[in-house]
């Protein structure tokens, strides 16, 4: 299994071998559904949150008495029914949306979408990251060269993660450390760019 590699003038150098274990694995939808809602779900922020009968301001005492007056019987000010009363059944601020995903799921799901990205030609490989500087007009420039157009999501090794500063304020382009790669970031963008050197780390973590 072969896949181009380019330089930043956008040439191609060389063809260079993948690992069939890391980009040649079969599809598995539920698998990568799965993952992508965990992921999600770890990453929901519970913002709304509403008062109950118990957080709301008000005297204890029982507004009239239980019987004899010919209104319905109440036993707080309180009540969900009345006018400044607390909410029933709102949303709280101590909801859980936490989701566990076994780490071998979550690794596998990583390989199936990199292979479903390699097969559909939506992986590109740099030689290396060779800048002349670290300004966001180079870094635009270098994906002009390589004619990608659509969201992409750049891959820095950790020894290019100081260019991250130069592609973040490039429309229609994120960017993530390799080791923190994962099934929801991959997703949401078209391509997927990276250099040999994440190439390596990946088949080093992912082929055992």
């Amino acid at each position: 299994m072969k896949i181009s590699v380019y330089n930043i003038a956008g040439q191609e150098v060389e063809k260079m071998d993948l690992s069939e274990a890391v980009f040649g694995v079969k599809k598995n939808d539920v698998l990568i559904h799965q993952a992508m809602v965990a992921i999600q779900s770890n990453q929901r922020q519970v913002l709304a949150h509403t008062k109950n009968r118990g957080d709301r301001a008000g005297s204890g005492i029982k507004p009239w008495k239980q019987k004899g007056t010919g209104r319905a019987r109440v036993g707080s000010v309180r009540n969900p029914a009345w006018k400044k009363g607390g909410v029933a059944f709102g949303p709280r601020s101590d909801r859980n949306f936490t989701k566990k995903i076994n780490k071998k799921m979550n690794a596998k799901a990583i390989l199936m979408v990199l292979s479903g990205k390699l097969k559909d030609n939506e992986i590109m490989i740099l030689d290396k990251f060779d800048l002349k500087d670290k300004k966001t007009k180079v870094m635009a420039q270098t994906l002009k060269n390589l004619k990608i157009s659509g969201k992409t999501l750049m891959a820095f090794s950790t020894a290019e993660k100081d260019l991250r500063i130069a592609s973040r304020n490039i429309k229609k382009v994120e960017n993530i450390l390799i080791s923190q790669l994962n099934v929801l970031e991959m997703l949401k963008n078209k391509f997927l760019l990276m250099s040999k050197d994440s190439v390596k780390y990946l088949e080093e973590k992912y082929n055992k």
